[in-house]
């Protein structure tokens, strides 16, 4: 079939927009804080094969992965309309145990003989930070050696069946989280989110027929492989390094490497992790899928053109990340801080290579960490009470501009929490919050920089804080100086303690806990009257 520039436009626009209401209808029927006012979560149309065709302008980290769950759901045997597949396991697919994804299968009400429905025409998918899955410490993202110290693993199961719920399912996983009201809350948000697309792809098809929309479904993939091949194709062919490292893991003070060297062969690149650590003790271990996604998400950087971000992206890639390292860790390996602070590190890593072959476009680091907070315990109504979230800080300099300030950069793609939601919700003080100066690696282009955030407990809770960025800098490029270092600190009766980037706590009332993020990098050479300050 021809491929008409204008009809070929109308689709790109239908199937993303379908990925963005399905974002839309999670975030105002969500229960918790963390869907409501962070936005942590991804949603995506795939087609009858399993392939990404469009994702909403989500999380950078949910998106690169979400399609290894979704074959994993799909070969977890055979779905029926109604259906709905759920599902966490990080070596299935998963980035870690929070993001909980839901699978289902779109048909249009054709059936076999024997009363059985064809294949699936499409899939849709949605993946959201749940603030509690179990696990040995309030929001599931312990300081851990183990997954199964992370919380409980679900493989891939029938959450609904034929439309109906399945409460054996439900009460189990129910049974294991400290907040069941609020899980249960935002999984009938999911479950709501995945109707509202399926009843879209219906309309598209009955508007637009079957035949013409699957045809334009290649197209747009066939377009975004294309793209990205020319993409690749200006890149000097060559084989480019860079390393950088993980403060630590949590329980050793050894940095931890990542080693990347990413090839360029006219139109195809392959990014080889080969010397990079084995995977350690602690839970900074990132599965395949993590680092696939910080992959696909650096390629996708270099793209000028506005393309889906979809399979297409993947085909003239090849990652090689040797299994049982810190890339690519086998099970039972703790995996909560590989997706949220090796993702970071990942993506680091491999920019830090193709600036190697374009140091014109490419940009200093970022703060290179999320900065995860995980907090709980039991409020002044004895409820039960659990929460996490990620704070933002300086974006890398880059040719022309100088980085923004107290944003999230590059794998994170959330809000940071506001004041006013995080006071209502739980028993906290926002005592301060603000951009943190002087914070910006300096350069012609400077970083931007970091915030500082100061939590005062007003009852006794158990805090969680996975960090990284505080031994290690953030680098600058062509001259630019790092941006500077995190720190976090406790204040107890006035006295302040410096933290370890990766810590577990048991805080009383009163107690206060401040966090400064890190600067971006600079870039370009520092002229005389700059600085930056680790």
């Amino acid at each position: 079939m021809r491929v008409h520039p204008i009809d070929f436009d109308v689709f790109k626009n239908v199937f993303l927009s379908i990925a963005e209401e399905m974002g839309v209808a999670l975030r105002r029927t969500g229960f918790s804080p963390n869907i409501k006012e962070r936005l942590d979560y991804s949603c995506a149309v795939y087609d009858g094969a399993g392939e990404t065709i469009a994702q909403g302008d989500h999380m950078p980290v949910h998106l690169g992965a979400m399609p290894l769950s979704v074959r994993a759901a799909i070969d977890s045997g055979p779905m029926e309309s109604g259906d709905i597949v759920m599902l966490n396991d990080p070596f299935r697919g998963g980035t870690h145990l929070p993001d909980i994804t839901l699978v289902a299968p779109v048909f249009l009400n054709r059936r076999k003989p024997g009363g059985r429905h064809e294949r699936p025409a499409f899939y849709v998918a949605n993946r959201a930070h749940h603030s509690d899955v179990g696990g040995m410490s309030p929001g599931s993202m312990p300081v851990a050696r183990e997954i199964y110290q992370e919380g409980l693993v679900i493989p891939p199961v029938r959450l609904v069946r034929q439309g109906a719920v399945v409460p054996d399912v439900l009460a189990l996983l129910l049974a294991n989280v400290r907040t069941p009201h609020e899980r249960e809350g935002d999984l009938a948000a999911q479950i709501a989110a995945t109707r509202v697309a399926d009843t879209r792809l219906r309309e598209t098809i009955a508007h637009y027929g079957r035949v013409r929309t699957l045809a334009y479904a290649a197209a747009l993939q066939d377009h975004t492989a294309r793209v990205l091949r020319a993409t690749i194709a200006a890149i000097p062919d060559g084989e480019y390094d860079f390393e950088d490292a993980l403060d630590d893991d949590g329980f050793s003070d050894r940095p931890v490497l990542i080693r990347a060297s990413v090839r360029i062969a006219g139109e195809q690149a392959t990014i080889d992790f080969t010397g990079s650590s084995d995977q350690v003790e602690g839970s900074v271990n990132a599965n395949y899928a993590v680092t696939l996604s910080a992959c696909l998400y650096a390629f996708r950087c270099l793209v000028r053109d506005d393309v889906l971000y979809n399979a297409g992206m993947a085909r003239p890639l090849t990652v090689v990340a040797p299994e049982g390292t810190v890339v690519n860790a086998r099970r039972p390996a703790a995996v909560a801080g590989g997706n949220v602070e090796t993702s970071q590190r990942i993506t680091d890593v491999v920019l830090g290579a193709l600036g190697r072959a374009l140091p014109d476009r490419l940009p200093a680091a970022s703060q290179g960490t999320m900065n995860n907070i995980t907090l709980g315990g039991v409020d002044a109504q004895e409820k039960r009470f659990a929460y996490y979230e990620t704070i933002g800080g300086g974006m890398g300099g880059r040719r022309g501009l100088q980085g923004l300030s107290a944003v999230h950069t590059h794998m994170s793609n959330t809000r940071n929490t506001p004041v006013e939601a995080i006071e209502h919700y739980l028993p906290i003080r926002i005592r301060q919050y603000r951009v943190r100066t002087d914070s910006a690696g300096a350069g012609a282009y400077p970083g931007g920089e970091g915030i500082v955030r100061e939590y005062e407990m007003l009852t006794d809770m158990s805090v969680t804080l996975l960090s990284d960025r505080r031994r290690t800098q953030p680098y600058g490029v062509q001259g630019g100086l790092p941006g500077g270092s995190g720190r976090n600190t406790l204040i107890r009766q006035g006295r302040e303690t410096t933290l370890p980037g990766k810590v577990e706590l048991h805080l009383h009332a009163g107690d206060r806990l401040r966090i400064e993020t890190p600067g971006g990098g600079g870039y370009g050479r520092v002229v005389p009257s700059s600085r930056a300050k680790g």
